[in-house]
């Protein structure tokens, strides 16, 4: 996202010449112009709140700012070690839209994702698509921006609650920064299985601790490299009165990532 501030400042000996220099100097904020980024990406491990979704996997995405706007798309397609119905492959589409509360300190920002699994086979117990309303609250403090996020799955039925911290280390030698985040959240699930009775319930706990390292290609190009450390923990299926069971996937792995942004 991106915002642009304009500052007029008025010095006058009454309020009606300070008026009067205001409606003659003051002009609308300036729109910043519409934007498209490319990015193709390359992931180790396919790794999503904790749970472990493929193996090594190409992850373009391609995403259109035009001023608090973004809408996007990512897709993640296995390379090896493929997840049959769930991450081969998996197409996403998101938005949001950044409201301002104070400005440069705090804003609000609503959204979306749609999942969606093209080869997913329904009668094997996978979703085609699940659609997850988000909002989030944007708040700096100092050199950290604190994230808490609330999404809710209404195919899956059932709300993930997240909090984020993130900071950025400039490392001007290089001509670059270190850009730290960490991410808690736990996750709720009434219908994580489709068309079985009684309904069967999934829940669980992740976090997450990573950097990446931004390096400045040209003025519309950036390579970024990345390492994050992740894993899930109390993830359970259970289904009616039956005894819950552990979710195999829920587990801990160091992820690395290549990435290119390309913007026009």
């Amino acid at each position: 996202m991106k915002s642009r501030t304009n500052r007029v400042i008025l010095a006058g000996a009454s309020l009606a010449g300070a008026i009067a220099a205001l409606a003659q100097t003051a002009a609308p904020p300036e729109m910043p112009a519409p934007s498209w980024t490319i990015t193709p990406a390359v992931a180790s491990q396919y790794m999503f709140r904790g749970v472990r979704l493929g193996g090594p996997s190409f992850q373009p995405a391609i995403e259109f700012d035009y001023g608090s706007l973004a809408l996007g798309g990512w897709c993640n397609v296995p390379i090896s070690d493929k997840v049959d119905g769930q991450s081969d492959p998996e197409v996403d589409f998101y938005g949001s839209y950044s409201i301002d509360v104070i400005k440069h300190t705090l804003n609000i920002a609503p959204g979306f994702t749609l999942y969606s699994y093209p080869n997913a086979a329904r009668s094997q117990g996978f979703y085609k698509a699940t659609v997850e309303p988000n909002i989030a609250a944007n708040y700096t403090v100092g050199m950290v921006r604190l994230t808490p996020k609330i999404y809710y799955d209404v195919v899956l039925d059932g709300p993930t609650y997240e909090l984020s911290a993130g900071t950025a280390i400039p490392l001007k030698g290089a001509g670059t920064e270190l850009d730290f985040i960490a991410t808690a959240g736990t996750y709720r699930w009434t219908t994580a299985v489709p068309d079985v009775t009684p309904d069967i319930k999934n829940w669980g706990d992740y976090w997450l601790a990573g950097v990446t390292v931004p390096f400045q290609i040209n003025s519309s190009s950036k390579l970024t490299l990345g390492f994050a450390y992740t894993a899930g923990s109390n993830n359970f299926y259970k289904q009616g009165t039956a005894p819950r069971t552990i979710n195999p996937r829920a587990v801990g792995h160091g992820v690395v990532t290549v990435s290119y942004g390309f913007t026009f």
